[in-house]
């Protein structure tokens, strides 16, 4: 059963509609469904409660239930209330391979919750998604609306730490790393090695 709560686009929402809406075709003004959605999300602290997918369906002449199964399938958007933050660790393959599941794990003993719970100071809701589309960085956790890259269950807890305290933690890589481009490695270590190089004189292959 969804949550309720009192719901009614602000004044400089139903601006932005407007122009949203202007966008597409006339009769096509259900495809502007996702861009409405994501206002209501944040006008609404997060989430998207019964009356806000309401509201959307209204303004864009749907039925109610086409914009809650929209509104389900897509894991950005909030069908119950979350935490100030939002942490959502990607689970896809590369993130796993990297040691998402230790993300998910330290952030759990640390808010003393499980995946989908919300701390008890409503500071933090914990969940898991898939491809959060920063593969080249993994592990990548997004929170709110900022990815944090490269991470380790340390430099998370660091990150968490700071948002507690009202700090803005350095989004992006948490490693140094610029954008997606390669770490530097020891090419001599990496380097195959030349055949001809390593025969010695005198030296014949069995």
């Amino acid at each position: 059963m969804m949550e309720t709560k009192k719901f009614e686009f602000s004044a400089e929402h139903k601006g932005k509609i407007e122009k949203i809406i202007q966008k597409y075709p006339a009769g096509r003004q259900a495809s502007a469904v996702l861009p409405l959605l994501d206002l209501a999300q944040r006008q609404a602290d997060g989430w998207l409660p019964a009356e806000a997918i309401e509201a959307v369906a209204k303004i864009l002449n749907m039925p109610p239930m086409r914009v809650y199964e929209v509104a389900s399938f897509y894991s950005m958007f909030n069908l119950k209330s979350v935490g100030k933050f939002h942490i959502q660790v990607c689970r896809t393959t590369p993130c796993w391979l990297r040691g998402s599941d230790e993300l998910t794990n330290s952030c759990q003993k640390k808010l003393g919750i499980s995946k989908g719970q919300t701390s008890k100071d409503g500071n933090f809701t914990l969940n898991e998604v898939e491809c959060l589309g920063a593969c080249a960085n993994a592990p990548v956790v997004q929170i709110n609306d900022d990815l944090y890259e490269d991470l380790t269950p340390e430099s998370l807890m660091k990150v968490m730490d700071q948002l507690a305290v009202g700090q803005k933690p350095k989004i992006g890589s948490q490693i140094g790393r610029q954008g997606s481009a390669p770490l530097a490695v020891d090419d001599s270590k990496t380097a195959l090695p030349d055949p001809l190089f390593n025969l010695k004189p005198g030296h014949q292959n069995s």
